[in-house]
């Protein structure tokens, strides 16, 4: 009878924790369909930006400027509009994009159980960003390429726009959700300075970091940024980072250990004890970045994982037209 009792419980915990694995896939897995669902719900939701009349064709359309040939102009989206835009044909959209995204230990802060696009860390926000950009790339048919790096170049696609190269890429970001490895240093500006070599042709570089690393040489770090922008390439840096947390330090004054999640340092305090002169420290890092940045004219955008889309999509098309 005992037996019977203990084979029961441990069929009911197997088949719970398969339940879990089940729930984490089928919010996950399928990262195309969610990327999908923020792009449409980005597109509904623009009601005062140029865009607004046309739904899901504004990928398709340009602003038209004063001096332009009249041929091409939208009369029946002037109609709905009363403003003049263009039609975009598939031979202008050649536009070259790749994506970075630091896959270090400190991406996946704070441990979540990816089953709610509510609750996301920073890998998982990162990644369904990037998705979500290459659901537009995909629409206009323009060449993505993806490069991931952690305590090693992990990944590397040059940009291409065929059906197939997309999936791949897709597939690639769905596995950097479920592949955490733990504990890994990383030098950033190495890999940068890699990627950078490998980008020939004028592109549009999109950089998901925390700007976290072990090496707290910021000088290497920022001429790595600088390095990504030769070539005339347009780079963009999103800042990805936890607002409640890792900026604002609110944790309740109760002992805690606080770990390194990348040299599994820790140190046992109240957090009330450096609250104040940690939150300086990061701000001050902050600017940094920012000044760094547009000193060496990169778009700098703060992303605080508590956020939806809207801003990181906003920036990725209004940088797309200045690149046309």
């Amino acid at each position: 009878m005992s037996n019977l009792f203990y084979f029961r419980n441990l069929t009911k915990r197997y088949l719970m924790n398969l339940q879990n694995v089940l729930n984490k896939v089928s919010r996950f897995k399928n990262l195309e369909l969610l990327a999908s669902q923020v792009v449409e719900g980005f597109i509904s939701g623009m009601h005062k930006s140029p865009f607004h009349g046309f739904s899901s064709e504004f990928a398709e359309h340009k602003i038209y400027n004063q001096g332009e040939s009249t041929k091409h102009i939208d009369w029946k989206l002037y109609a709905r509009t009363e403003k003049l835009y263009t039609k975009r044909f598939d031979e202008e959209t050649n536009l070259r994009c790749h994506i970075i995204i630091d896959q270090s230990s400190s991406m996946y802060y704070p441990e979540v159980t990816l089953k709610s696009l509510n609750a996301l860390n920073k890998i998982s926000f990162s990644a369904l960003a990037a998705a979500s950009i290459m659901q537009i790339l995909k629409k206009q048919r323009d060449a993505v390429g993806l490069s991931l790096y952690g305590d090693s170049y992990n990944f590397y696609a040059p940009e291409k726009g065929s059906e197939r190269h997309f999936r791949m890429l897709i597939n690639q970001l769905e596995q950097t959700l479920f592949t955490k490895s733990k504990n890994t240093t990383t030098k950033t500006y190495t890999y940068l300075h890699q990627i950078a070599e490998k980008l020939h042709r004028r592109s549009l570089v999109f950089l998901f970091t925390d700007m976290f690393q072990t090496d707290v040489d910021d000088d290497k770090l920022f001429e790595a940024l600088r390095h990504l922008k030769h070539n005339k390439h347009e780079v963009v840096l999103f800042h990805v980072f936890d607002r409640e947390k890792e900026l604002a330090f609110n944790f309740s004054n109760t002992p805690k250990r606080f770990v390194d999640i990348e040299t599994n340092e820790h140190i046992d305090m109240f957090s009330d004890n450096i609250k104040t002169s940690y939150t300086k420290a990061i701000k001050a890092y902050f600017n940094t970045i920012k000044l760094k940045c547009a000193q060496y004219k990169i778009k700098y955008v703060e992303t605080s994982i508590d956020e939806n889309f809207n801003n990181i999509l906003t920036t990725f098309i209004t940088e797309r037209q200045k690149f046309s």
